[in-house]
């Protein structure tokens, strides 16, 4: 499954590592575009320059490992009419999913992407706490073994702090049980 990884989900960096050691195991082809790219350096830069370097290194390692992973802007245009998303400002994030090719579109901000407005498009949005929650349903060891890798040593209520700091707040409260 092709998935559009918004810039929410790109920024804070274990939810990042934990989404991509996912994909790099085979469980999704991620996709994001210049856009969301310049985006997430704009967030970074906040941090100053270690912010910046970070991330400029982060997406390199993610252009090096998928490849086909970045939509360009060119491919990503799409008119801003042609949806009627609550935030004009979201809709290179739709345009990229779109010239992706993605099934879903992977955010924070589910408000700010409707089931009526991505449903005409085969398009769905999923917060990444439902979405790595469904993996481990699906695949129990896959996504322990990547939290147990990115969280070392990690168990229990201070394991599940870590996950909901992440923005994994049910999968905390699986795993930190």
């Amino acid at each position: 499954m092709r998935v559009l990884l918004d810039t929410c989900v790109l920024y804070p960096p274990h939810l990042r590592n934990l989404l991509l050691d996912l994909a790099a195991q085979g469980a999704f082809a991620p996709l994001w575009s210049t856009g969301i790219a310049a985006e997430w350096l704009h967030l970074a830069s906040r941090r100053g320059p270690d912010g910046v370097a970070g991330a400029d290194i982060a997406l390199c390692r993610m252009r090096a490992a998928f490849p086909g992973g970045e939509v360009t802007e060119a491919a990503a245009r799409m008119d801003a009419t042609a949806a009627d998303l609550p935030d004009a400002g979201d809709m290179h994030v739709l345009a990229a999913a779109l010239a992706g090719g993605a099934a879903l579109i992977l955010t924070a901000n589910l408000r700010d992407f409707p089931p009526r407005v991505l449903a005409p498009y085969g398009l769905r949005a999923q917060s990444p706490d439902d979405f790595v929650m469904d993996h481990w349903l699906k695949a129990p060891a896959l996504v322990e073994g990547t939290v147990t890798t990115l969280w070392p040593g990690l168990s229990g209520p201070t394991l599940r702090r870590a996950l909901k700091k992440a923005g994994l707040p049910r999968l905390g409260k699986a795993l930190g049980a």
